[in-house]
């Protein structure tokens, strides 16, 4: 397994999306496209934990996330930008989605959640803000941020 492999099942995604508002419906798309145990979620899934177990996801570590931006935005992922998290029963840094955020979750703790929402997808539409929060256990999270976009506030 590989980051190209990565790229290619994050496009699957990508493509399936370009065009839709990203706000809160859009979970219910992803939902019926990919849910929890299709072969494209669990794809990603296990790229994930393979990247990560490899060191090409996840590179760095502050506050106790490890993270990383494997994909930057562009034409092959239309504009979505690709961030990964690895957290375990914490709060991360609050932030801003100038164009919204969508975000894929995979529980490595049995009953984890992020932001209260368990495996699955969950969209926050543009100009929100959160502190991304883990709890119960250990997940991933897989940001699509489009164009990239995100702005941490200033402590």
């Amino acid at each position: 397994m590989s980051l190209a492999a990565f790229e290619a099942k994050i496009r699957d995604v990508t493509a399936a999306i370009t065009g839709l508002p990203v706000e809160p419906a859009l979970a219910k798309t992803l939902e019926a496209q990919f849910p929890p145990g299709s072969g494209t979620f669990e794809a990603i899934k296990a790229l994930c934990r393979q990247g990560i177990a490899e060191g090409w996801l996840c590179q760095r570590e502050a506050g106790g996330i490890r993270y990383g931006r494997p994909v930057k935005p562009g034409p092959d992922t239309a504009g979505y930008s690709v961030d990964v998290v690895l957290m375990d029963s914490l709060a991360g840094p609050h932030h801003s989605h100038p164009n919204g955020e969508i975000d894929m979750i995979m529980p490595e703790t049995p009953g984890a959640a992020f932001d209260g929402k368990g495996e699955g997808w969950l969209v926050y539409g543009p100009d929100t803000a959160h502190h991304p929060t883990v709890s119960g256990g250990r997940a991933i999270v897989l940001y699509l941020l489009p164009q990239g976009a995100i702005q941490f506030t200033k402590a």
